[in-house]
């Protein structure tokens, strides 16, 4: 997933005519890939920390509210459109960006790894996935957002069933315990888990199973939209 440009971190340069001077929106985008939970993280294509690793960031535009900085930031790199974001806060540490004042609103997303899809010409030489036990030292502040974000994320999905925007539309029960697993950082009975997913109402078992395994292939469920949305908003105890 090379993407070639000859921009730079705009946490290192001067921002252009339509953006506010000392404002930058990063982004934690999480995304899960069969048992692991990844962050997708961009190479930065020129500045002080060219060819270094950090999170997907960029200047808030001065007529845009910060929602919409993170949403066209996002989207610009994966496509995606209208996706779940959450707003972390503002990281003010006066010496985060070296003599630079440099103000970041943090957020995190939760990206659908099937409906993910790179696009070109964006200030990053290159985007990868690293597991989260596998992130690498990352310029600024970046390591501090990316650890705010995770127990930020852990908090809420014991609330709302927000993981499940990580998962494709059909999954097993396993699939979703190993999500819930990576994201808690804990193991989880198997059987406790499947009681109590079923006893809340909100998946939908589907008439299909697993194609293409080399093991017993598991049945598969969707989650039922209205019951999602209302949970989603309300809250709920996810505590397994």
């Amino acid at each position: 997933m090379n993407l070639l440009s000859s921009k730079s971190n705009p946490e290192n340069d001067s921002p252009t005519a339509h953006a506010i001077d000392g404002i930058t929106i990063d982004c934690v985008i999480f995304g899960f890939n069969k048992e692991s939970l990844e962050v997708l993280l961009v190479q930065h294509a020129g500045g002080e920390s060219i060819g270094k690793w950090g999170l997907l960031g960029g200047y808030m535009k001065k007529e845009e509210s910060a929602d919409d900085a993170a949403q066209r930031i996002v989207s610009e790199l994966t496509s995606l459109d209208n996706i779940y974001l959450e707003q972390l806060k503002a990281f003010t540490n006066p010496d985060r960006v070296p003599e630079r004042r440099v103000v970041t609103i943090g957020y995190y997303t939760l990206v659908n790894r099937e409906d993910y899809n790179i696009k070109a010409s964006l200030s990053v030489i290159e985007a990868k996935w690293y597991k989260i036990n596998t992130i690498p030292d990352l310029i600024f502040d970046h390591n501090e957002i990316l650890k705010f974000s995770l127990m930020q994320l852990r908090n809420r999905v014991r609330q709302a069933p927000i993981g499940f925007n990580l998962l494709p539309d059909k999954f097993t029960l396993l699939q979703l315990m190993h999500l819930y697993e990576e994201i808690l950082g804990i193991e989880l009975d198997k059987s406790n888990f499947r009681r109590k997913i079923l006893h809340m109402k909100l998946l939908v078992a589907l008439d299909e199973k697993q194609q293409d395994v080399s093991h017993r292939a598991a049945k598969l469920y969707k989650f039922d939209a209205d019951t999602y949305k209302k949970l989603t908003e309300k809250g709920v105890n996810f505590e397994f």
